[in-house]
């Protein structure tokens, strides 16, 4: 993959790396990991997007993948579980923390490192593919889109998902859980999704959650959960089966 951008040597804003880093340790303490889900990821009906990753993907078994903001790490032990060589990176570490007892309770094994997405000083082309689940939104995407095409081999994949910044009403949400997300965050624009697709030969984007409104209204309004107080796009996971119904035509 031949680099079409000039080096830059811009450093990571290390407020905005504290503020992710001191917010996401918190989380982490409030986390229990036996109720993390794994093995269920290729099945749950309200996690679409994770589905069309895991099948786009295929056999893992010996490759070499990276996580950039692993997060509780659910991906990065589940495809250590099918016997891909796993590197789950995380600015927090309370949840690489997590991520590791979540291996151990799985009897697998994952490499952790904590770093930023932007400067992770790990190898150079080393990695076939790089995840990073819900997390550019966090960083500044250029800088860690070159320290990504770094990392990968010629020819590796980067696999991504995050929110984008055109729905209303889930803007509207965002306003509302103002306690349960960062305040650097950044929906991706399609100006974002064009940088993306400037540094790699080939590209293929989809967009999910049409629907996720009816979800989020039935919390507020019919269930009266306080979206500070619990967090909506967790629990569309740990209650995927009783939302079934709602993700009836949903892409699979």
């Amino acid at each position: 993959m031949k680099d079409k951008h000039a080096k830059t040597d811009q450093k990571p804003d290390e407020n905005l790396l504290a503020r992710e880093e001191d917010f996401h340790d918190q989380w982490a303490s409030q986390v229990e990991v036996q109720a993390v889900l794994v093995d269920e990821l290729p099945s749950i009906s309200t996690l679409p997007e994770i589905r069309s990753i895991i099948d786009h993907l295929g056999n893992v078994k010996g490759k070499k993948i990276l996580e950039l903001g692993c997060g509780f790490g659910e991906m990065s032990v589940y495809w250590a579980k099918q016997g891909a060589d796993v590197t789950a990176s995380d600015i927090s570490s309370g949840m690489l923390s997590i991520a590791k007892k979540l291996a151990l309770l799985h009897e697998t094994h994952i490499k952790t490192c904590k770093c930023s997405a932007e400067n992770t000083n790990l190898p150079t082309g080393v990695f076939d593919i790089v995840y990073c689940g819900n997390m550019l939104h966090h960083v500044n995407i250029s800088s860690a889109l070159k320290e990504i095409q770094r990392l990968l081999k010629p020819g590796g994949t980067l696999i991504a998902w995050d929110p984008l910044a055109y729905n209303p009403l889930i803007n509207v949400y965002r306003k509302l859980a103002h306690k349960v997300r960062t305040k650097d965050e950044h929906p991706l624009t399609l100006s974002d999704i064009r940088l993306i697709k400037t540094f790699f030969s080939s590209t293929t984007f989809s967009m999910y959650w049409l629907t996720t409104l009816v979800i989020f209204l039935k919390f507020y309004f019919v269930d009266k959960i306080d979206p500070n107080r619990e967090r909506y796009w967790r629990k569309i996971v740990t209650d995927h089966k009783k939302l079934t119904p709602f993700t009836i035509g949903w892409k699979k």
